[in-house]
């Protein structure tokens, strides 16, 4: 397999394994959206981690690939690929991408898919589509201007540039930066931190925050308000309260 799963402590790895560059082919993706859908059913996995190995994250699409693809061939391709990557961006669990070397045309998509982005000193990012007569077509064109805002993102998208970690940071394409060798290791602190959490509500803040994004202020205050209201029902809501009265805040343990 070109993409694997490994689980361990309530955290899940997803880990691209096609070398030498991670190229994004028909075959990753569907085993991407695969991986999404399971991660998604599965109750041991309660965090997750976008990784591409050491040295790369995912350098794009294979256009060896694409390039044998005309037009009838990529209309009926096309839903396949977004829905792979949207798959990946609706798991209802913490996602964090842990970004070494280029993440760049569908790599930097599916970075975009996580709630957050870890980033070697190194990695360099970008949407280079445009350089071969192309736009983004999973996903960038709609997530990367609700990550960095509109004018960001057309410069991105339309110069084709690469950007480094350091204005990746930023610009607000990345969160974090650390050396090269701490990347893993810092998203699956990350992780493992909130797989101890209470994972329906980090479900209901994940859902409340993506829908208020995509929709209008009082559809996402209905979602807010359904969710925190249902969240009553819930041990954990019940677990954190009492530990906040007996021993003050951050002190619960999750069921």
């Amino acid at each position: 397999m070109t993409v694997h799963l490994e689980v361990a402590d309530g955290v899940g790895t997803i880990r691209l394994d096609r070398p030498p560059m991670n190229a994004l082919n028909i075959a990753v993706q569907d085993r991407l959206r695969e991986l999404a859908e399971e991660i998604t059913r599965r109750e041991d996995v309660r965090a997750v981690i976008l990784w591409g190995g050491e040295k790369v994250f995912a350098a794009g699409a294979d256009i060896k690939e694409m390039r044998e693809m005309d037009h009838a061939a990529m209309v009926a391709r096309s839903r396949g690929l977004q829905d792979a990557f949207t798959a990946v961006a609706r798991i209802p669990k913490p996602v964090v991408a842990a970004v070494t070397g280029y993440a760049l045309g569908g790599g930097c998509e599916l970075a975009l898919c996580a709630d957050i982005r870890i980033a070697a000193d190194n990695a360099k990012l970008g949407q280079p589509e445009i350089l071969l007569g192309l736009i983004p077509g999973a996903g960038g064109t709609q997530r990367l201007p609700r990550l960095v805002g509109p004018s960001r993102a057309k410069d991105l998208i339309f110069t084709g540039r690469q950007v480094r970690a350091e204005e990746a940071l930023a610009i607000g394409l990345v969160d974090r930066v650390v050396p090269a060798g701490e990347v893993y290791e810092e998203a699956r602190s990350w992780a493992a931190k909130l797989a101890a959490g209470p994972a329906m509500a980090l479900r209901a803040a994940k859902e409340s925050v993506d829908t208020g994004l995509e929709t209008d202020i009082d559809t996402g205050l209905t979602v807010e308000r359904n969710w925190f209201s249902g969240l009553f029902a819930t041990t954990d809501r019940e677990t954190g309260m009492r530990s906040f009265v007996e021993d003050g805040p951050g002190k619960a343990t999750f069921s």
